[in-house]
């Protein structure tokens, strides 16, 4: 069992930390600015070891004292030209309301480690047909 998420009337809940990973995974995906979730250091390793991990870009801790307290760490890529700081506090925001809302466990902290900038270049204008066409002889 990696989480306790309590007992109920009906039995005991479990809740994997890869279950876990996928709402917080979602829910920095919704962030603007984010353009995806890279693997961190460790788990870069572990794949290259051949060990996979339950969620790209997201790290799940059950706290020691309490299985119902997690701290989520969040890999992002951002977007180049976005305000970084503010970027992480909404990453933190998202990840701790959709986490704390879906799974009923109380999030304590959102780790944000930006892994990489990248630049999206604006597409390119593309001429209409009647622009090319035209000519007035």
């Amino acid at each position: 069992m990696q989480g306790n998420g309590g007992n109920s009337v009906k039995g005991e809940r479990t809740m994997s930390r890869g279950f876990i990973a996928q709402y917080a995974a979602e829910a920095a995906m919704q962030t603007p600015g984010v353009i995806k979730l890279a693997p961190g250091g460790a788990a870069v390793i572990r794949e290259a070891l051949g060990v996979e991990s339950e969620s790209k870009g997201v790290q799940v801790f059950f706290d020691n004292n309490n299985e119902n307290s997690v701290t989520i760490t969040v890999y992002p890529v951002i977007e180049f030209g976005m305000i970084i700081p503010e970027i992480a506090w909404s990453i933190q925001e998202n990840v701790k309301m959709d986490v704390e809302e879906f799974t009923g466990l109380s999030v304590e902290a959102v780790n944000v480690h930006v892994i990489d900038i990248v630049y999206i270049p604006d597409p390119l204008p593309v001429e209409s047909e009647e622009t090319e066409g035209d000519t007035d002889a």
